[in-house]
């Protein structure tokens, strides 16, 4: 292939901890509506991107725990061990190209509807953002996390990561904005 000199560094192959990627082409975390519900649709889509020459393919977010139950909207998840298999053909798809798939983490926090499993939201300060019209279907509040809750969060991370390599990706991101868990516990907007 005849690459402009100013662009051959996106082709030359980049260290990512102790993998190395083919190119620099980076497919970042996004939703695309499929969720566990569909993970054909989901590895199709995933792998076509690793065929067509991404060196790196990511889910979209991810939810690690019942508390975090985002329906009606499709997501993926990884509450327990069942949950792993509905991951593993994406994982194929884009290992079968030569890529690496990542998987990006998610707990809702104060944001986190929970209308199915119908668990109280948590967050560190209790404070409850608008920041979308779902967030008007709540069922409570949140929850004040105390050093139990914090501790279980660790936790369900802990264990998404276990199912994750399970699974066969080979690193994971975490999602920290609109004020979810993660980015809620530095926020001075929230705390």
């Amino acid at each position: 292939m005849n690459v402009n000199p100013r662009y051959k560094v996106l082709f030359d192959p980049i260290k990512i901890g102790p993998k190395t990627a083919k190119n620099r082409f980076y497919q970042v975390p996004h939703a695309m509506g499929s969720g566990n519900d569909m993970p054909n649709t989901r590895a199709a889509q995933r792998g076509i991107k690793a065929e067509g020459g991404w060196s790196v393919i990511n889910t979209g977010y991810c939810s690690i725990h019942p508390s975090s139950d985002d329906r009606p909207l499709p997501f993926a998840r990884l509450w327990s061990d069942k949950d792993i298999a509905s991951h593993v053909p994406m994982v194929d798809a884009v290992h079968e190209h030569d890529a690496l798939a990542g998987i990006e983490f998610f707990h809702g926090g104060a944001y986190a509807a929970n209308r199915h499993t119908r668990m109280p939201p948590i967050s560190p300060s209790g404070i409850q953002e608008k920041v979308s019209e779902l967030v008007d279907m709540h069922l409570t509040g949140p929850k004040v996390m105390d050093k139990r809750d914090i501790k279980d969060l660790i936790q369900w991370h802990l264990d998404a990561t276990k199912r994750a390599i399970q699974a066969g990706f080979l690193y994971y991101i975490l999602l920290c904005r609109n004020g979810f868990s993660a980015l809620s516990f530095s926020s001075p907007h929230i705390q």
